[in-house]
């Protein structure tokens, strides 16, 4: 069980846990920095990022998605071979549902090519605070970090799990630790996880 927690850790919350990183970048520079460093507009981002992790987790994954499934596997293409068998009456639910399912299928593959790239590019961009020359190195490095990911992956999930899952191990407790350190100077922030921020924001 710990093995496999660990390998969720390094497929799954991996992408989960490193997302808000790049969304609030993104949020704080888009559109000529429309959105201002000021105590509402971070309360305001900060609310939307914990309730939209919030629901989608537990309320579309852990309620919804986790019950569909198709003699235990899950996922897109599990659920369209699952249609393909179903009796259905009406003939044409079941072309509906099936181009449903592709199109999920054409969502899930663009997401699975631009993840990766926003977020290796996200995190080595960061070596531009260090270093602002670094800036040429940024899409090489990218490249190569990339390359490697893929070559890995060739081998199943289960290798990139156990590589992964222990530096996820890491990268979470040192922004806890990091959190908790804040949240020791000023509170204020745990204000922010109240939804009404959310919604005024």
């Amino acid at each position: 069980m710990t093995a496999l927690a660990l390998g969720a850790l390094g497929v799954v919350f991996g992408d989960i846990g490193t997302s808000p990183l790049y969304s609030l970048q993104t949020v704080f520079s888009a559109d000529g920095f429309a959105v201002k460093a000021t105590e509402s507009d971070v309360f305001g981002v900060i609310s939307l990022v914990f309730w939209t992790i919030t629901i989608v987790v537990t309320i579309e994954f852990v309620i919804f998605i986790m019950r569909a499934d198709n003699d235990g596997e899950g996922g897109i293409m599990a659920l369209i071979a699952l249609v393909q068998t179903a009796v259905i009456k009406r003939p044409w639910v079941k072309p509906a549902l099936i181009a449903a399912g592709l199109f999920g299928v054409a969502l899930f593959f663009g997401d699975g090519m631009i993840t990766p790239a926003i977020s290796v590019m996200s995190a080595v961009s960061g070596l531009t605070v260090i270093n602002p020359s670094a800036g040429d190195l940024v899409v090489p490095i990218t490249v190569v970090v990339l390359t490697g990911l893929f070559v890995l992956q060739r081998f199943g999930t289960n290798l990139v799990g156990k590589l992964f899952g222990p530096v996820m191990v890491i990268w979470f407790v040192i922004i806890g630790v990091a959190g908790l350190l804040q949240l020791t100077n000023d509170t204020s922030m745990l204000g922010a996880l109240l939804p009404t921020y959310a919604v005024s924001f």
